[in-house]
This record gives C-alpha cells, sequence and structure tokens, in this order.
C-alpha cells in the first residue's frame, strides 16, 4: 500500500471488499478479514506494534500502538484513532463498487465516504508524522474496528480490551467535530395468529391485525413521550416504522407478522424506559430490541477545544457510530473525518479527491499539535 499518497491509499483500500455479511451484502466474499491483513501489513511498516484480535469469526480488529518514548516517566494520556473496516451493503449500487476510479475529481466506491476516506487520511497523517510519534505528548493508538454499520461488535471489543483517554472514531463528518449524536433503538416486533381460508376469516385471528393495532398504539403512547424532552443540538428523539412483513396469501388468514422500529434517542433519555414503554403499548406483540447508545463529550475537554482550533468545530449528528461505544465507557470521544455523510450508503459512493487531502492535512496537523 502507499502510505504517502492518499488517493492511490484510498483507491487500494476500496478495492479491498469488506462488506459487513450481514444481511445481503451482495458481495460473493464479505467480512473484513482481507482488509485487515493488508492494514496489519502497512501499520508494521509504519513502525507499529499490530495484533490482529478476533472479534468473530474471520472477522479481527487490527489494533496498532506507535512507540512511545516516556515523558518524565510519566504514562502518556492514549489517543485512539479509530475508523471501521466495515461497509454496507454493494446491492444497488449503480458504479462498481470495488473500481476505486478517479473520475470528476472525486474517487468512486463502497467506503470512500463512509469510511475508507477517513481511514486513509488518519493512515497518511500516521505516515507522514512517524518519526516524531514518540515524543508526542500522547501515546497514538491506531485501531480498524470490524462490525460498526450492524452491532458495533469491534468497538464493543477493544473498550473492553483496552483503556484510551480520548477516541476519534473516524467518520464522514465534513472534518467538524462531532460530540454529540443520537442513540439507536431497534425494535423487531412479532405478532402470531392463527391461518385459516379467508373466505371464513372469524374462524381464524389475523397476525396482521394485531401487529397495526399495536403500531398504532406505539405511535400514541410512545412518540409524544420522545417529544417532551429536546437537546440543544440534536432536537428530540424520534420513532420510525421501518418494516411490516405478514401473510403467505391473499386467500389465507395470516398467522405471522413482524415490523421493524428504528428509534433514535438524544442523550439523557434512558433507553430501558422507552423499552418498557413499547412493551406496555403492544400487549400481545412479541418485543425484541438491540441498540446503540447516545453520545455526548463536553465541548470544552482540551482536546475538543484543539480540534475546534484547528478547524473542526463541535457538532452534532442525528446517526450514530463507534464513538459513543467509548463514551459509555467513560472515554471521551468523538467523530471525525473527511468527507460528507450524504454520500455514506449512497448508491454512487464517492469522495472529493480535495476533501480526502484536506483531511490527511488536518489529521498531521492534529498529530504535530500534539508535540
Amino acid at each position: 500500500m502507499d502510505a504517502l499518497n492518499p488517493v492511490a491509499l484510498l483507491q487500494e483500500l476500496i478495492r479491498i471488499p469488506s462488506v459487513n455479511p450481514e444481511g445481503d451484502p451482495g458481495a460473493s466474499d464479505p467480512g473484513e478479514g482481507r482488509i485487515a491483513v493488508a492494514l496489519e501489513q502497512l501499520l508494521l511498516e509504519l513502525g507499529a506494534e499490530v495484533s490482529l484480535r478476533e472479534v468473530l469469526p474471520g472477522r479481527p480488529n487490527v489494533v496498532a500502538r506507535f512507540p512511545s518514548e516516556l515523558s518524565d516517566g510519566k504514562v502518556k494520556p492514549r489517543l485512539l484513532l479509530a475508523p471501521h473496516l466495515d461497509t454496507v451493503s454493494v446491492v444497488g449500487m449503480t458504479i462498481d463498487p470495488f473500481s476505486g476510479e478517479v473520475r470528476d475529481g472525486k474517487i468512486w466506491g463502497r467506503g470512500a465516504s463512509d469510511t475508507k476516506g477517513p481511514m486513509a487520511a488518519m493512515l497518511i497523517a500516521l505516515a507522514r508524522v512517524r518519526e516524531e510519534i514518540p515524543t508526542l505528548s500522547h501515546e497514538v493508538w491506531f485501531a480498524g474496528l470490524v462490525g460498526e454499520e450492524s452491532g458495533q461488535h469491534g468497538a464493543k471489543a477493544l473498550a473492553s480490551e483496552e483503556q484510551f483517554d480520548f477516541v476519534i472514531a473516524g467518520e464522514p463528518t465534513d472534518l467538524k467535530t462531532v460530540h454529540a449524536h443520537k442513540g439507536s433503538l431497534w425494535i423487531t416486533l412479532t405478532s402470531h395468529g392463527k391461518a385459516v381460508h379467508a373466505s371464513a376469516p372469524d374462524r381464524g385471528e389475523n397476525a396482521i391485525y394485531k401487529m397495526t393495532a399495536a403500531i398504532e398504539r406505539i405511535r400514541e403512547c410512545v412518540i409524544p413521550e420522545l417529544s417532551k424532552t429536546e437537546h440543544p443540538l440534536l432536537g428530540h428523539s424520534t420513532l420510525s416504522v421501518g418494516t411490516i412483513r405478514g401473510g403467505s396469501k391473499t386467500n389465507i388468514v395470516p398467522d405471522h407478522c413482524e415490523a421493524t422500529l428504528d428509534i433514535r434517542i438524544i442523550p439523557g433519555i434512558d433507553p430501558l424506559q422507552i423499552i418498557n414503554l413499547i412493551e406496555e403499548s403492544a400487549s400481545g406483540v412479541n418485543v425484541a430490541y438491540q441498540g446503540s447508545m447516545p453520545l455526548f463529550t463536553d465541548p470544552a475537554h482540551p482536546l475538543v477545544a484543539k480540534l475546534s482550533a484547528l478547524g473542526a468545530s463541535p457538532v452534532g449528528a442525528p446517526w450514530f457510530c463507534d464513538a459513543a461505544v467509548f463514551a459509555a465507557k467513560g472515554i471521551p470521544s468523538v467523530a471525525l473525518g473527511p468527507g460528507s455523510i450524504a454520500q455514506a450508503h449512497t448508491a454512487d459512493e464517492f469522495i472529493s479527491v480535495a476533501d480526502l487531502q484536506a483531511g490527511a492535512d488536518f489529521f498531521e496537523q492534529l498529530l504535530r499539535s500534539l508535540a
């Protein structure tokens, strides 16, 4: 890999498929294993101590520590740069997802924006500053994390294994410091009924009717509760019904129905309280959930202030990322990187060459400011 040319490095990263295998990846060889091995070699060449830490079968985190000289015998605070290795599915893409083509001043392909662009910018900065890293005020770590797009498995594993003093999750934030974002609750509702011929529906039990009634009760009870509290950066919490599936044929009363809800929660809201309210509102329907915590890191933190002084002003975001996993462990964390979230997950994903180069310059400037 070319550790000094941002465009060439990003092209190489895009050309290594690392699609999250959950759901329909749309790729024949999903998972982060190949890109983890490639990054291991690059980081070793940059002088880091590197380990591949398997989180899920064939899906390791890449964890690198750059040697650091002690300052007056004191242990230095640890700074972690942490982009994620996985991308979303390539199903429905209108461009070659793994070409890394450069056209019209942009680099095209899955992950160009989310989040191989920010990853490349971080790696280029580490390469440019590699000789000075041992003398910086912070011990610098880099981690390529698996599974951010579904389950945040890599971040959860590393947050349990290591202690850091500040974490920058690599995300396309237009080089702004996202220090606050909403958390998420993904709810799966399941209803069961009794299948009979549709000519005599009173003999059966319609699972779709049970589901639609439960959803209506949830909307009536939960949405007003979510709207009661407002965050100055993020607004109020939200609820959206994402999918509903049920039945097998038009002339059969459905005996099964499943629906999913997407709830975005602002800092300060207790997710368990919301789950309890959903369970109370959806009596007769099974409720399962998974979630990600909201993020809030004090903008007065010295490193947030430093990022702001370097031009990365603190902002909030409606989406969630791995930074919240580390913040939940009491570690001040933010998300930051070049590129726009507007290009993430799109059918023709790209990042502009200018944004990528600006990102590499920014992270280089950040590291040098720690001298």
